[in-house]
Order: C-alpha cells, then structure tokens, then sequence
C-alpha cells in the first residue's frame, strides 16, 4: 500500500478510514462495538488482512493492543484522529476513553466539554478540520462515526474501507444522516484477501 505516500507526500490531508457491511453499515442500530471480539461483533479482527493494515496503518490500532503485541512502530500515515462523540463515548464504556494515545485527539460534540487528554469542539467541523489542514504534520484521520463523515465530506480527501463480508440491514451509515446526493469517487488502490475483507481506497473523482 504505497499509493499514500507517492500521491500525497507533504500534503495534510484528511482520510476517513474505516470498516463497512457490504451493506454499508459501519456499526450496528445501538453503535456499539462491531468487532469480532466483542458480544454480537461481525467485523473481522483476524485473517490474512490484518498483517498487511497493521503494517501500512500502525497508529490506527489501539494503544492498549499495540503495548500488549509490543507494538512500537512509529506513525506512518496520521499523527492526529477524529472521532464523533458516539464513537469516542464508545470506548468510555468499554473503558477505553483514549484509545489512540500516540495521536492527537479531537472529539467532535455539540455539548462543551474540557479534558487534558483531548480536544473537544463544539464548533463548526469543517471550519476546524480546514485550520487543521493547515498545520504541518501527518495526515488526519477520521475513525467515525458516519455522522461526522457525512458533516465533513466537502473535507475528505480519501476514503478507505475495509469491506467486510457480512450483511446486518440495518445500523449506522458509512455517511449517516445526508439525503439523496449523488458523489463521484475514483477508486486508486484495492486489496481482496482470503479472509473475505476488501480494503478499497478512493479519491474524490
């Protein structure tokens, strides 16, 4: 998986990167945990996928499964997450209120809020991810959820998803909460692999 650095060396970009149904859901109705290790979890944690992601996105995994592999790889591709308040409310009751603590972390709620772990805005998420843009570092990341995907399409520059193979028919949209709007992406790299996952990367066409 070579095509970020050759495609976008020096530029701060943001990519939304993250798993899906083929159905297009990224969690279930109650948005709790899709992961194949938890309770009624249907994303796939194991498999011949998982090596080559760890290996091309090692900050994506979370700090507590990097210390318990030993994992101490540096960043490669994002120094700085996003995440909406489900998602990150998430993690609180799985006890895990800073799952990605190598990266700085922004959560994205309407109520104000004030941690010395996080940045919490209130505010417009474009207008901050735009001033982000701007900064110098490694890329950003958007783990989720499909709500704050959907407020910041206009600001995605590529999209990863790990396609799973698995149908829920209902849940939480990769882009939730938008109506009918038709949006062209050019697909630049893809992966299928034994396990049934399909890692799919896309620009904006």
């Amino acid at each position: 998986m070579q095509w970020f650095e050759e495609e976008v060396v020096g530029v701060r970009e943001l990519t939304y990167f993250t798993a899906s149904t083929l159905d297009g859901f990224v969690a279930d109705p109650s948005g709790g945990d899709p992961t194949d290790t938890s309770p009624g979890g249907f994303f796939l944690t194991q498999g011949d996928h998982s090596e080559p992601l760890l290996t091309a996105y090692p900050e994506t995994l979370p700090g507590a499964v990097r210390d318990l592999l030993g994992l101490d790889a540096e960043n490669k591709v994002f120094d700085t997450v996003l995440m909406g308040r489900k998602t990150w409310e998430l993690g609180v009751r799985l006890g895990v209120p800073n799952p990605y603590p190598r990266l700085r972390t922004l959560v994205f709620s309407r109520r104000d809020r004030q941690s010395p772990e996080f940045e919490f805005v209130s505010g417009d998420p474009v207008e901050r991810v735009r001033k982000l843009k701007q900064e110098s570092g490694l890329g950003i990341w958007l783990c989720g959820g499909g709500g704050l995907a959907e407020s910041l399409w206009v600001e995605i520059d590529v999209l990863v998803v790990k396609v799973n193979p698995v149908v829920i028919g209902a849940g939480v949209k990769l882009f939730d909460g938008g109506g009918f709007d038709v949006r062209r992406l050019r697909l630049i790299d893809h992966q299928v692999y034994d396990s049934g996952v399909a890692v799919m990367t896309y620009r904006k066409a």
